[in-house]
C-alpha cells in the first residue's frame, strides 16, 4: 500500500511540474531547446566552428530546463558570465590567442592590401544607419558591430554601450558568433552575384618578398599605438591582439606561443560558447526585438561582403590589365579569421585549379581583424557617454 501511494505521490509532483512547465511558457523552452539542437547539429555534422556552436547549442538546451539551477544567482552559467562576459575578460584573453595565430607576413608584404580591411567594414556603419529606425543610438551602434564579424568585440561593445544585462545584449552575443560560423554559407552567393566568371579567375601572383624579424616585431607596437591614437576606446582590444601576436613574434616564447594558439584559444572558446549561452533564456530571446537583430547582423555580414568586393572591383577600373585585382579577395576583409580568407581562396580554386588566392585573401583577412577592432574603438568613441 505504501509502495502504491509513493508512486501516485510521484505521479502528483511530475503532473504538477508539467503544469508549471505548460504555465511557464513551455512551447517556448521547446523552440529554444530545437534552436540548441540545430547549432549542435552544425557543429557535428557540418564542423562549422564546433568550439563555439557546441557549447553554445548544449548551454541553450540547459538554461531553458524549467527552474534550470544553471542560472540565477547561485548558477554555475551565472557566475561565469559575471566573471568573463559581463566584464569582458573571456574575449580580452581570447584575443591573445586569436593574435598568436596570426602570421601577417602575407600583409607586410603587400601592405595596400589593409585597404580592403577598411572597406569590408562598411557594412558595420551602413547597419547603424538602419538599426537606428528601430533602436536607440546605442542599441543601433551595437548592433551594426555584429558587421565586424567579431565576436569578441561585439561583445565588448555591446557591454559597453549598453551593460551586460540589456534585454538585446543577448541576441548581439549570438549573432555575432553565429554568423562567423556560417561565413562558408552566407559569402559565396554575394560574392558570385557581384562577381563575373571572368573577374573570379583573375589570377594574382603572390609577391615573393622577404619581412625581416624585427619588422614583424616592430609591427603589432606600431599598430597598437596608432589604434590608440585614432580610437582609445580600441586599446584594451587591439593592445591584447597584438600582444599575442608579439609572443607570436618574438622568437623566444616559443612554448607560450603554442599554448595561447591552441589551449588557452580552445579553452576560452568553449567558456565562451556555453556562456554566452545563458543570455539565449526563451523569455529574452523569443521576441521581436531578436529576430530583428539577427536579421540586421545578417545584413550587415552581407554589405559588408558587397563593400570588400565593390571596393576591388572599384579599384579595377584604374588599374592595367596585368595588374588586375580579384574582387574575391576584398571579401576577405571582414574579420572572420581564418574562415573568410579560406573561403575565397576555395572559391579561387573552384574557378581555375591554378589560382591560388590564399596569401592574398589571408593577407585582406588579417587587415580586416585589426580594421574590426579599431572600427569597434571608433563606434565607442562616438557614443560612450
Amino acid at each position: 500500500m505504501d509502495f502504491i501511494m509513493d508512486v501516485l505521490s510521484e505521479l502528483g509532483f511530475l503532473v504538477n511540474n508539467l503544469s508549471a512547465f505548460v504555465e511557464a511558457g513551455g512551447w517556448k523552452y521547446i523552440a529554444m531547446w530545437a534552436i540548441g539542437g540545430v547549432l549542435i547539429y552544425l557543429a557535428i555534422r557540418h564542423d562549422m566552428e564546433p568550439t563555439l556552436l557546441l557549447p553554445m547549442g548544449f548551454g541553450t538546451i540547459l538554461v531553458n530546463i524549467p527552474f534550470s539551477g544553471a542560472i540565477g544567482e547561485e548558477g554555475a552559467l551565472t557566475t561565469l558570465f559575471n566573471a568573463g562576459i559581463s566584464n569582458e575578460l573571456f574575449p580580452l584573453i581570447l584575443f591573445i590567442g586569436i593574435g598568436a595565430m596570426i602570421d601577417f607576413g602575407p600583409l607586410l608584404t603587400n601592405p595596400k592590401l589593409m585597404i580592403f580591411g577598411a572597406a569590408a567594414q562598411f557594412g558595420i556603419f551602413f547597419t547603424f544607419c538602419m538599426a537606428s529606425m528601430f533602436f536607440t543610438q546605442n542599441e543601433a551602434a551595437s548592433i551594426g558591430i555584429i558587421g565586424a564579424a567579431d565576436g569578441p568585440t561585439a561583445i565588448v561593445v555591446a557591454n559597453k554601450l549598453l551593460g551586460a544585462d540589456n534585454d538585446i545584449t543577448g541576441a548581439i552575443m549570438v549573432a555575432a558568433y553565429s554568423y562567423m560560423a556560417l561565413v562558408p554559407i552566407i559569402q559565396p552567393p554575394v560574392i558570385k552575384l557581384l562577381t563575373t566568371k571572368k573577374e573570379r579567375m583573375i589570377r594574382m601572383p603572390y609577391e615573393q618578398k622577404q619581412v625581416s624579424k624585427l619588422t614583424k616585431i616592430l609591427f603589432p607596437i606600431v599598430i597598437t599605438v596608432v589604434a590608440g591614437v585614432v580610437a582609445p576606446e580600441s586599446v584594451s582590444l587591439i593592445g591584447f591582439l597584438m600582444f599575442g601576436n608579439l609572443i607570436r613574434e618574438c622568437g623566444v616564447l616559443n612554448s607560450l606561443s603554442e599554448t595561447a594558439q591552441k589551449v588557452l584559444a580552445n579553452l576560452i572558446t568553449i567558456f565562451l560558447g556555453i556562456t554566452i549561452a545563458c543570455q539565449m533564456e526563451a523569455s529574452k530571446f523569443l521576441n521581436f526585438n531578436t529576430l530583428l537583430i539577427l536579421g540586421l547582423g545578417l545584413f550587415a555580414f552581407i554589405f559588408d561582403t558587397a563593400g570588400g568586393v565593390m571596393f576591388a572591383k572599384l579599384i579595377n577600373l584604374f588599374l592595367p590589365k596585368s595588374k588586375k585585382i580579384n574582387p574575391m579577395i576584398g571579401a576577405a576583409g571582414i574579420s572572420a579569421f581564418p574562415m573568410s580568407g579560406r573561403v575565397v581562396h576555395k572559391m579561387g580554386l573552384k574557378e581555375d585549379p591554378q589560382n591560388f588566392l590564399l596569401m592574398q585573401s589571408i593577407g585582406v583577412n588579417v587587415s580586416g581583424q585589426i580594421a574590426s577592432v579599431i572600427a569597434g574603438g571608433l563606434i565607442l568613441s562616438f557614443f560612450m557617454k
